[in-house]
């Protein structure tokens, strides 16, 4: 890539805009008149070759001044390049599998609406290594760390109600979750907790679990999700889909307790807009590391446009006293 060193020195270029009409005005006055009566006879004549090339010696000067213009401007060849390195984080997502998951409130329903917006979020942190813990009644690991996010996105769209018995072990959950995430390399670890329930089973207390996480130094965000009060769950039937209605409330103290313990955030989303807004606030707030050395290296390029000038000034100076000189 070429700069210049000096721009603004081009401008000097425009002088060669009044030379040229000077150098047309000064021909027109140079020619010669001849009255005769006829010139039929002159056309057997051939033209002198130094007729043809008599304005050679103006476009050698003209290239020789533009020449040394952009030498002034001093022109550099630059080549530059960058070497970036990047630092993902872990992040284990702990996903409630409980019943009133399948609640309607979040369109089409809260299970799936986290799953699709959380398949977002893994699309938006390539750098990370990723996981998944679900959980119910019990908890099991969909998926461990992993960059390859292809595969990951495939276990967590093959997430259902009904994996396993219903309840909700929030504390066993997370215990899983900190099991797997604890042992990662990359000094940034995160768990994404996102539930609709209180904790109503499990041999482990969700503030024991978070008690952990801390001492590894894992920062937890919570996401309580959904409406609180009355909601309807579908239910298979043998006359069809049927809907019952359930109390929803989760334990918004307790997921607060978590995240305020380990460090992290805790969130309430009452629908697909808010859960989304949600995602990217934890993606703001846990960007990887990425660092970035530029490097510039430029190359004076001056020389070569007067070379330039001082081969077309020689050549003018030759051609001008020898092929085109002029006899008094």
């Amino acid at each position: 890539m070429m700069t210049f060193h000096n721009p603004e020195y081009l401008f000097l270029l425009l002088l060669l805009i009044p030379i040229v009409f000077w150098y047309i005005w000064e021909m027109h006055k140079s020619d010669a008149s001849l009255q005769i009566s006829t010139h039929q006879n002159l056309v057997r004549f051939p033209q002198n070759r130094k007729i043809k090339f008599r304005h050679i010696l103006f476009i050698l000067r003209s290239l020789a001044i533009a020449s040394i213009i952009i030498a002034l401007a001093r022109p550099q060849a630059s080549n530059s390049w960058r070497t970036q390195n990047t630092e993902g984080i872990d992040i284990m997502m702990a996903l409630d599998l409980s019943g009133t998951m399948l609640s309607e409130d979040l369109k089409p329903n809260r299970l799936e609406a986290a799953k699709a917006v959380a398949t977002e979020f893994i699309l938006s942190r390539p750098n990370d290594n990723i996981g998944l813990v679900v959980f119910a009644r019990e908890s099991f690991t969909q998926c461990p760390l992993t960059t390859d996010h292809a595969t990951l996105i495939n276990l967590f769209n093959g997430v259902k109600y009904g994996m396993m018995d219903d309840g909700t072990a929030i504390g066993l959950g997370l215990a899983n979750a900190v099991n797997r995430i604890k042992e990662g390399k990359t000094k940034s670890k995160v768990i994404i907790l996102l539930t609709d329930g209180s904790n109503n089973c499990g041999d482990i207390a969700p503030i024991t679990a978070a008690e952990i996480a801390k001492t590894f130094g894992i920062r937890i965000y919570t996401i309580g999700v959904g409406t609180t009060g009355i909601v309807n769950i579908p239910v298979p039937t043998p006359m069809g889909v049927q809907y019952q209605q359930v109390q929803s409330d989760f334990d918004a103290k307790a997921l607060q307790d978590i995240a305020n313990l380990t460090g992290g955030k805790y969130f309430n989303a009452t629908d697909n807009s808010k859960l989304r807004h949600i995602y990217q606030s934890i993606d703001q707030l846990e960007k990887s590391k990425i660092s970035v050395k530029e490097y510039n290296k430029k190359e004076e390029q001056f020389y070569v446009f007067s070379i330039l000038a001082f081969i077309f000034l020689t050549l003018e100076v030759l051609l001008r006293n020898t092929l085109f000189r002029k006899i008094p």
